[in-house]
């Protein structure tokens, strides 16, 4: 095909390109890229595409222009002009794009503006009509000479959805039948049952045959189970004969099932059957004990994903970690995996402590997951080499971020805290983990307070706290005296926090007011939180800080102005303060109405939860908040916190029947779980009736975690926990 240069760039210099939009504002560079994408300078071109990537597909983001760049890309690609990578971004915005809702009515917008220019239809709409429109450039391009554009062009034509599905399924059924090069049948397999699952599923169980390549097997089993057929022992049997998958998809562009086995075991748990689940297990348990160590590795990462989902998993699994783990030095990742087993790993007690007492970081991660499997064992050992073990360590101290309970108190592993407060941190930085530790165990660390006494005019802003919660009563006057000379002197926050510790410690406000007063004229002093941390002492102070009302208001962002996030929370907390001194509801609730009123929940989810929780505190004295409260009801997300609110503030229009309903759907759908537990204990439990109950017991149960979320390695422990809590609630305890 001749390419007309300036015919292409008279027509995309026709387009509006100034008025469309695309992820970093106005598309006004788009024209230049795509000259440059189908220009003669290759550098160029690779720069314009990464440059379109980045702007039209943004982390698989699709907008305006993505849907006004798709027919000058597929000029270009049918020129002939870097066809298969021009492919593969069409094939991007198709992925990115979404069929048309198929019952009446219009399009929720997603993005701004109407790509297509037809009134209501998203940008993602958009995008999928404009791609399916070059559908006949897809299907001819899946019978090209060059097989990687054959490949990517099926890859593109699998991401048309239902929109392009009746022209697309014919072509690259016909096209399978023909084609010989492996990872291109296997590409066209799976462009097929994503687009027609029902009528390709037979087709993909008919590939599982033994005498057909590697690639497309696998690409069936996968195929079978995404088109939800059931997993037989056919799928079983090819996938341990194939293992380890991942060679056999590494050449495809698919990249959704790039790591085959967890791939698999993310399919059939969703699908929520026991048969799935012992699918699952037996599948992991027979990966977990292949010879090859690939195959391990992949099933090791596919085992912790199942026991990040499934409760009953973990124990299914043990064994067969327990044996994988004693056959590899860790290079499986096994040893992580024990480690979130909980008391499921106990039997992996022995081995992991023989582990530990070794050398490296094998060693650190086998105490890491011994922490987790058997904590009474490890303390002794963290102790003898606290300085060689710093992942063990960190669990030790409540693990990522703070996220989980801290080891329990154990005398040997104090001496060594002790000791490590002395030496110091390795590199130089702050004690974070000893002190959250020793903050922890509380009185039971009484022993470190010289040690913390020491480290306090290095590391004024993180001891202070530390200090007031492990002093004993022997203590309280010399560690008053050091906290009250640290808040006399330094910077700012350095003050406050020295006498807000004071205050938790003696309950002296004496010097800890004139601080937050000093904190709330100085818009929050300087440092992260302040005003916010400032109002929350003077109400921690109560009626005794009346003399900072005047303070606090001054301090509340004035009417018109915009606020961030930030800004809300510290509203939020002044408005508690407020309350808190004054009795005044009226100051209170005008704050939060203008926070909860804001939108947005996607972008201040947790702002807005503690406005809710602020309102709730208030109660029946806040119910001109009901007409911003109920909205956030739509939000699962916020749904908890907003039918706690409620409930609070109106109990007449939402009662604890209701309530308690609202409060289950956000728990069973995993939305701040914990939370919508506690609130279900506070309704009554013996309240409920006998299909919340039910509901209720189920949390407990059932098999799928309760828990969906959190940092790597928390979510299970934090399940255990919120299903020991619905247990003893239902027990009355």
């Amino acid at each position: 095909m001749t390419f007309d240069h300036a015919l292409f760039h008279a027509d995309l210099d026709a387009q509006p390109w100034a008025s469309y939009t695309h992820a970093y504002g106005s598309a006004e560079d788009v024209p230049g890229h795509l000259r440059a994408l189908a220009g003669d300078d290759d550098g160029a071109a690779d720069e314009a595409q990464s440059e379109l990537y980045g702007s039209i597909l943004h982390q698989g983001s699709v907008y305006e222009a993505s849907a006004k760049a798709v027919p000058f890309l597929a000029r270009t690609a049918a020129a002939g002009i870097r066809t298969a990578e021009v492919l593969l971004l069409i094939g991007g915005i198709a992925e990115g794009g979404a069929d048309p809702r198929p019952m009446p009515g219009a399009e929720p917008r997603e993005q701004t503006g109407a790509s297509d220019g037809r009134a209501g239809v998203s940008d993602e709409v958009a995008c999928r009509r404009a791609v399916v429109a070059e559908l006949p450039l897809l299907i001819a391009s899946a019978a090209h000479e060059n097989p990687t554009v054959r490949q990517a062009a099926a890859w593109a034509a699998g991401w048309t959805g239902a929109a392009g599905a009746a022209l697309a399924v014919p072509a690259l059924r016909d096209r399978l039948e023909t084609e010989t090069e492996p990872v291109v049948r296997a590409e066209l397999l799976t462009a097929l049952v994503e687009l027609d699952p029902e009528g390709s599923g037979p087709l993909a169980a008919g590939a599982i045959a033994p005498g057909n390549p590697p690639e497309l097997r696998t690409a069936a089993v996968l195929a079978c189970a995404d088109a939800g057929m059931p997993w037989t022992r056919n799928h079983h049997a090819a996938v341990l004969e194939l293992l380890p998958l991942e060679p056999h998809v590494s050449g495809q562009y698919d990249e959704t099932r790039n790591e085959p086995v967890h791939h698999l075991t993310l399919t059939l748990l969703e699908r929520g059957t026991e048969a799935d689940r012992d699918a699952v297990g037996a599948l992991l348990d027979a990966a977990l004990r292949h010879d090859d160590p690939d195959a391990r590795a992949e099933a090791a990462w596919a085992a912790a994903t199942a026991c990040e989902l499934s409760r009953g998993l973990p124990a299914r699994l043990a064994p067969a970690l327990i044996a994988a783990a004693e056959q590899d030095d860790d290079e499986t990742g096994v040893l992580a995996v024990l480690g979130r087993l909980g008391p499921s790993g106990a039997p992996a007690a022995d081995f992991l402590a023989a582990r530990a007492d070794g050398d490296g970081d094998t060693a650190d991660r086998a105490l890491e997951a011994l922490i987790t499997v058997a904590p009474e064992r490890a303390a002794p050992l963290l102790a003898r080499d606290l300085p060689r073990r710093p992942r063990a360590f960190q669990a030790a101290c409540g693990g990522p971020g703070g996220a989980l309970p801290v080891l329990p108190y154990d005398p040997e592993l104090l001496d060594a805290v002790r000791r490590r407060l002395t030496t110091g941190e390795p590199g130089g930085g702050a004690p974070h983990r000893p002190v959250a530790l020793l903050t922890a165990w509380g009185p039971e660390a009484s022993a470190a307070v010289p040690e913390l006494l020491a480290a306090l005019a290095a590391h004024p802003l993180l001891v202070p706290k530390a200090l007031a919660a492990v002093c004993p009563p022997e203590r309280r006057a010399e560690v008053a005296e050091a906290l009250a000379r640290r808040a006399e002197t330094g910077p700012l926050e350095v003050r406050f926090e020295a006498a807000r510790a004071l205050h938790g410690l003696t309950g002296d406000h004496g010097m800890l007011l004139p601080l937050v007063a000093e904190v709330l004229a100085a818009d929050g002093g300087g440092f992260q939180e302040g005003t916010r941390a400032a109002a929350a002492a003077a109400a921690a102070v109560g009626p005794a800080a009346a003399p900072l009302v005047p303070a606090l208001r001054a301090a509340l962002t004035a009417p018109g102005i915009e606020r961030n996030n930030p800004k809300m929370d510290a509203d939020i907390a002044l408005a508690a303060a407020l309350h808190r001194l004054t009795g005044d509801t009226a100051e209170a609730v005008a704050v939060l109405a203008g926070v909860l009123g804001t939108g947005e929940p996607q972008w201040r989810r947790w702002t807005l939860v503690r406005a809710a929780e602020a309102a709730a505190r208030i109660g029946p004295d806040a119910r001109d908040l009901v007409p911003v409260l109920e909205p956030l009801l739509a939000h699962v997300e916020l749904r908890a916190a907003a039918a706690v609110a409620l409930h609070a503030v109106a109990p007449d229009l939402l009662g604890a029947g209701r309530a308690a309903d609202l409060l289950l759907d956000a728990a069973e759908a995993g939305a701040a779980p914990a939370e919508a537990v506690e609130a279900l204990v506070a309704l009554g439990v013996a309240g409920l009736d006998a299909e919340q109950r039910a509901r209720f017991t189920e949390l407990a149960e059932r098999d799928r975690r309760v828990v969906c979320s959190g940092l790597d390695g928390t979510v299970e422990p934090a399940d255990e926990r919120l299903r020991a809590r619905v247990r003893a609630a239902v027990r009355g305890e």
